[in-house]
């Protein structure tokens, strides 16, 4: 295709018509501006087209535009028409619009994956494309990845081209998304303080109904609250980002994932912590929680579900379950009664009830991995028979109105346990059983921690939790109770061989001991010891024989105190454990 470079100006003759390329002082070095036209293939009608741009300032700086325009025609072969007619209409729109000359590069991958040349898809509509292809993805799933394009990534960079997201876009976007955090937090103070007053406005007299109309005006004027954009979420919007721009690369759009290379807070996972008695003292008296997740020791375990046998709790198997299983809540409301072998003492988990907004969805467990089968020990066996004897009381108690769900675990009429229902349930049963508060997830986290305090191999643990990696149990589950923390801290220590001027003195077990009574004991003890001497020398017996007969004497019996614990022991025989407490049986 034939490319000309021509120069003009914008001086007039002496009746006013412009000289163009005519001009006498064209000669001159500084004088006019460079022009270029570039032959297009025709259009499909057979139209001729060109390419044109002016405006250059040395003939150096248009040639170098000819070359960058022919370099793109040449992408196309000459033998392809439908080609070179796609780079001409880039071409043709790039000349009209003014805009800079495309890539050579990005061209060539463009044009090579089939990609429009002409239109410039924006991240917005990227995001939005990659999104109805997730086909594999569960409801739950796709919905979060909806919430982080919807509300954040499409208000804040939607309207970027997507061939041009860099990292400072990203940089602003959550510089922005940490601005709107310190105003929603402002706002929601200054809600909460609009309420408090209110509340301390009494409900008689003209002036004070004054005063509360008044502010309750204020309030409705004022935003609702809302909840700030954490740490942890900010985290999952650009891993959102990420996974679409990967996905964006691999189809040739684009070559750099500007996600991959920001650089956020580092998101904490909340720390596991044991309700210890100072920390059930401190709550007591702040009303403040140690960590948003709290696990109970053994002792507390025992006394909720002890609570629950002694309340006739209907619903006592389910919280034994998860107690001692570590089931999810959409797991242990999803079980259904054929997942159940008694036979051999297992449950299967192969689906799960999860909640949408309000509305119940049956699906998969969470993972390949939560689709497994749990071991049932021999007093939650008892614990599910008597439950599958109260759901057939149920059943003929309710006749023909009874909805058979299917369900290991119902409501009295036999339908599903809603998931949602279930935890505002559980933690009414927790504040009426007066123990320190934990979530119903919570559970799953006692139900770990006493395995691993028990001496579960942490693979065994895994499976049963129905993790995909031991090392998400490990990550995740690291509070244990304070006894087995404490027996590992005494069993280190004494590994250490030490002198026995440095090692601890003993403490006492009991209150100090009152001098008083020292004496006397002093006194009976060489009284006793005179006596034992006086009896040996008169039967001719040796002293050890007789004071061995008076020690047994005064024990009442010789045998050996033998452990009577009533619990469940782990592990292996060796280093089995005991937890001190027996789940007691639901009362029929």
């Amino acid at each position: 295709m034939n490319g000309t470079i021509t120069k003009r100006c914008g001086c007039r003759d002496a009746e006013g018509k412009q000289l163009n390329s005519s001009c006498p002082k064209l000669s001159q070095r500084n004088h006019g501006l460079f022009s270029l036209v570039q032959e297009l293939p025709p259009r499909k009608d057979g139209t001729r087209r060109r390419f044109r741009r002016s405006g250059y300032d040395t003939k150096t700086k248009a040639q170098n535009d000819i070359d960058k325009l022919r370099a793109l025609l040449n992408i196309a072969d000459e033998h392809d028409v439908e080609g070179r007619a796609r780079i001409a209409d880039m071409l043709e729109t790039v000349g009209s619009s003014k805009d800079p000359i495309p890539d050579h590069a990005e061209t060539k991958r463009k044009f090579a994956t089939g990609q429009s040349l002409t239109q410039h898809m924006t991240v917005g509509e990227w995001l939005e494309r990659w999104l109805e292809g997730k086909k594999g993805l569960r409801k739950k799933g796709k919905d979060r990845y909806e919430v982080d394009i919807r509300l954040h990534l499409i208000p804040r960079i939607g309207h970027i081209r997507l061939d041009r997201l860099t990292v400072g876009h990203l940089d602003d976007m959550f510089a922005g998304i940490a601005e709107t955090n310190i105003e929603t937090n402002d706002a929601n103070i200054l809600r909460r303080t609009a309420l408090d007053e209110l509340k301390l406005i009494p409900w008689k007299g003209l002036e004070n109904r004054r005063q509360r109309k008044a502010i309750k005006e204020t309030i409705d004027a004022m935003d609702p609250f809302r909840r700030i954009t954490g740490v942890a979420t900010q985290h999952h919007i650009k891993a959102t980002l990420r996974a679409a721009l990967n996905v964006a690369i691999a189809r040739g759009l684009i070559v750099f994932n500007a996600a991959a290379h920001v650089e956020l807070e580092a998101a904490k996972r909340p720390k596991a912590l044991v309700w210890t008695e100072e920390r059930v003292a401190e709550y007591l008296r702040t009303g403040v929680k140690p960590s948003p997740v709290m696990v109970w020791t053994p002792e507390q375990a025992g006394q909720f579900l002890d609570f629950l046998a002694d309340t006739g709790e209907r619903l006592y198997g389910l919280f034994h379950l998860i107690t001692f299983r570590g089931l999810r809540r959409g797991e242990a409301c999803g079980l259904r009664r054929t997942d159940r072998n008694r036979a051999a003492g297992t449950l299967t988990i192969a689906t799960q009830l999860v909640q949408d907004g309000w509305e119940v969805i049956e699906n998969a467990p969470k993972t390949d991995s939560g689709e497994r089968v749990v071991d049932l020990d021999e007093y939650t066996v008892e614990a599910l028979d008597d439950q599958a004897a109260r759901q057939e009381a149920e059943r003929l108690t309710f006749g023909e109105a009874w909805i058979d769900s299917g369900r290991l675990f119902t409501m009295p009429g036999g339908s599903f346990i809603h998931p949602g229902w279930l935890t505002d349930y559980f933690e009414r049963l927790v504040e009426l059983s007066g123990l320190p508060p934990i979530r119903l997830h919570d559970l799953r986290h006692v139900a770990a921690s006493l395995m691993l305090a028990a001496g579960v191999d942490i693979k065994i643990v895994s499976e049963t939790l129905g993790h995909s990696e031991s090392r998400i149990t490990r990550d995740i589950y690291q509070s244990v109770t304070p006894k087995a923390a404490r027996e590992a801290a005494e069993a280190t220590a004494a590994i250490v061989p030490r002198g026995a001027v440095r090692r601890p003195e003993p403490e006492p077990t009991g209150p100090a001991a009152d001098p008083r009574v020292e004496q006397v004991a002093q006194v009976a003890l060489d009284h006793l010891v005179a006596q034992i001497l006086a009896a040996a020398e008169q039967d001719g017996r040796p002293v050890e024989e007789v004071a061995q007969m008076a020690l047994a004497h005064v024990a009442g019996q010789p045998a050996e105190a033998v452990s009577n614990h009533d619990g469940h022991t782990t592990a292996t025989h060796e280093g089995a454990k005991v937890i001190a407490f027996r789940p007691r049986r639901v009362p029929a």
